[in-house]
């Protein structure tokens, strides 16, 4: 409203309202106090929007089993946008999104716990920010093969586990300890002529398992033995899959086994306990306290990454690891 607009609606009230005259100080303040509260209204929705727009770094979030990483990353985005009062936010429409955010290594539908998510600069960091292990806990089930090696799977092979007892159990770990060769999962984020394997499985086309790779798992310990059901802790590199593991080390004890529940516990220097926010905090202000600020890359830095990126795939592809089935 502006002062003049609200002049002519005091003279034209007064022509048209038989009421006392005196009551006309009471619209002008109304009509004030309504042009105050959309000012101060829009300056906090503005200020709110500048904050969220000027955040450059990485934090951590809890993902629950159920939804895909990208579903969870983009409930994450369409409530900073709406806290920061942008009306209707569509967070899966790239054009012209007032908010960059990504995340670094993703898990499946299935499995839950650390995802790291890297928003403005943040996201060109990912990579470089999550170097070193990462830590799982995974609850295996013997006896039950499954075609994605997890609970999400078809049955594909049944075999005895009554032989396997927890001393041969927790000797066999130590064959999978150190630098060892792994097969990574048909059911996977790697890709076959730019499609992802797992989606071109499918879609009921045939596909070649990759060849063994060198991988890293630096500890491996069994937590609890209750047959059939099993508990491992693992900590390992990048680009290893603790369905895999599962699967040969079930083959290794003559038997075979799925993964029924996969927590992701620590990556890179983010762990559930302490850093991952879950859904009620994920707000301005607790992101504000999270937020573990990257440094800006250089000119050169830029150049060299520009050169690249038409080579490389996304941080959540770079290696694959365990979880990333079906985003």
């Amino acid at each position: 409203f502006r002062i003049s607009v609200i002049i002519k609606f005091c003279r034209r009230l007064l022509e048209t309202d038989p009421r006392p005259a005196f009551e006309i100080p009471t619209y002008m303040a109304m009509a004030s106090s309504s042009r105050a509260a959309i000012a101060i209204s829009m300056a906090v929705q503005n200020s709110s929007l500048s904050k969220l727009q000027s955040f450059n770094g990485i934090f951590a979030i809890y993902k629950k089993q159920g939804p895909t990483s990208a579903d969870v990353l983009n409930t994450l985005k369409k409530a900073l946008l709406k806290e920061a009062g942008v009306a209707n936010p569509n967070p899966r429409k790239r054009n012209k999104q007032p908010l960059k955010i990504g995340h670094g290594g993703t898990l499946d539908s299935n499995a839950s716990g650390v995802l790291v998510v890297g928003i403005g600069e943040g996201t060109k960091m990912l990579t470089t920010m999550l170097a070193g292990s990462k830590k799982y806990r995974a609850i295996g089930e013997l006896g039950k093969a499954t075609d994605s090696l997890d609970v999400t799977g078809n049955v594909i092979e049944e075999k005895s586990y009554d032989h396997i007892t927890k001393e041969a159990f927790e000797e066999k770990l130590k064959q999978f300890t150190g630098e060892i060769m792994q097969v990574p999962p048909l059911y996977s984020a790697l890709k076959k002529d730019g499609k992802r394997m797992s989606v071109l499985l499918k879609q009921g086309q045939e596909v070649e398992a990759k060849p063994a790779r060198p991988v890293t798992v630096y500890s491996l310990s069994l937590q609890d033995f209750s047959p059939p059901y099993f508990t491992i802790d693992v900590e390992c590199g990048g680009g290893f899959y603790v369905r895999s593991l599962v699967d040969d080390l079930a083959k290794a004890l003559c038997s075979c086994a799925h993964i029924k529940e996969l927590t992701r516990t620590k990556q890179g220097q983010f762990t559930l306990e302490e850093h991952a926010l879950k859904e009620d905090r994920w707000t301005l202000t607790d992101i504000t306290q999270a937020l573990q600020p990257c440094p800006k890359p250089s000119g050169q830095h830029k150049n060299v990454k520009k050169a690249k990126s038409k080579h490389m795939p996304t941080p959540s592809e770079s290696k694959g690891g365990d979880g990333d089935t079906n985003d």
